[in-house]
């Protein structure tokens, strides 16, 4: 991958993150720096397969969902990075905080910053906004197990 910002449309995403829809929560990243921060959004409609149960007559998106899109985001982050393309990634801490409901219609701008990459574990934050109100933020930690399993003691493994 080419150095410095750029943005990955739907197809390129998935070179980059693993899931698939149903459970891909990102639509198109407008900017992602390696190792530093991605950016971009999910587009959210009355389609979406959650909306019918989560809530019958008052759709909105899981906070799990909400939480999942912006691990994706962080995920793109550092999957971007030489030699990364396409690894699995597992989340290891999450905590989140849910601000605003994230309804049919809206937009969920996701923005992600990586704190520190070591030993195959990603330390973030991240914030999911709607028209520009924050809906959602989290601190997170994720790791590539392929990498972080060289690091473990024999008897871990």
């Amino acid at each position: 991958m080419a150095e410095g910002v750029f943005s990955l449309n739907g197809q390129q995403l998935q070179e980059f993150q693993p899931n698939r829809y149903p459970f891909l929560m990102i639509d198109y990243v407008e900017a992602v720096l390696p190792g530093r921060y991605a950016h971009g959004y999910k587009n959210l409609s009355l389609n979406e397969w959650y909306f019918p149960m989560h809530f019958p007559g008052h759709p909105n998106m899981p906070g799990v969902l909400q939480l999942e899109a912006m691990a994706q985001m962080l995920t793109v982050a550092i999957t971007t990075l030489p030699g990364l393309k396409g690894k699995v990634t597992h989340a290891l801490q999450h905590t989140i905080r849910f601000r605003k409901e994230v309804l049919p219609g809206h937009r969920l701008d996701i923005k992600t910053e990586v704190i520190s990459w070591k030993r195959g574990i990603c330390k973030g934050n991240g914030v999911g906004l709607v028209n520009g109100e924050i809906a959602c933020e989290a601190d997170m930690l994720i790791t590539i197990p392929d990498i972080l399993e060289q690091f473990l003691p024999v008897s871990i493994r």
